[in-house]
C-alpha cells in the first residue's frame, strides 16, 4: 500500500511538472502574440484582479523599485497599464489595467479559462475545496522556499 501511494504521489509530481511547463509556454506564446517579455506579463497578471501598489508589483515581480518603475513606464507607453489615485488614500497612487490591457489580456486566457471551467463539472463542491486548499498550501510552500533562494 505504500509503495501504491508512492507511486501516486511520484505521478502526480509529475503531472505537477507537466502542467507548470504547459502553462510556462502558453504564456510565453501570449508575451510573444502581445509583443511582452516574461515580466511584462507577470506584471499584467498580478493586476488581472484590481489595481495594486508599485511596492506590491516589486515584490510580485522579483524587481527593484526602480525597474518596477521601469517595467511599469513601459506598459504605460504600450497603453496597457496605468497610474491611478487610490481611492482610499488620495496620496497613495496605484497601477491598474487599462480597459485596452484588460481586452487584449482577455482576448487570449478568457477562451483557456472558459472551456477550463468545463474541467470541474464532474468535480463535487467538496473536491474543488480540498483542490482550492491544497493549491493554497502548496504555493505557501513554494513562496517559502523562494524565500530560503532570495535570502
Amino acid at each position: 500500500m505504500r509503495k501504491r501511494r508512492q507511486a501516486l504521489i511520484t505521478e502526480a509530481g509529475n503531472a505537477m511538472q507537466a502542467y507548470q511547463r504547459s502553462t510556462q509556454a502558453f504564456d510565453d506564446a501570449v508575451g510573444r502574440a502581445m509583443g511582452l517579455n516574461p515580466t511584462d506579463l507577470r506584471c499584467l497578471d498580478w493586476l488581472v484582479d484590481g489595481p495594486k501598489a508599485a511596492g506590491e508589483l516589486s515584490a510580485g515581480t522579483g524587481l527593484s523599485s526602480a525597474a518596477t518603475t521601469t517595467l511599469i513606464d513601459r506598459l504605460e507607453r504600450k497603453g496597457l497599464v496605468q497610474r491611478v489615485r487610490d481611492p482610499d488614500d488620495r496620496r497613495r497612487v496605484l497601477v491598474a489595467m487599462t480597459p485596452e490591457g484588460t481586452e487584449r489580456v482577455n482576448r487570449f486566457y478568457g477562451p483557456l479559462v472558459a472551456e477550463g471551467n468545463a474541467l470541474f463539472d464532474d468535480v463535487t463542491d467538496e473536491g474543488i475545496a480540498r483542490m482550492r486548499d491544497w493549491l493554497v498550501a502548496a504555493r505557501g510552500l513554494t513562496d517559502r522556499h523562494r524565500g530560503r533562494i532570495d535570502s
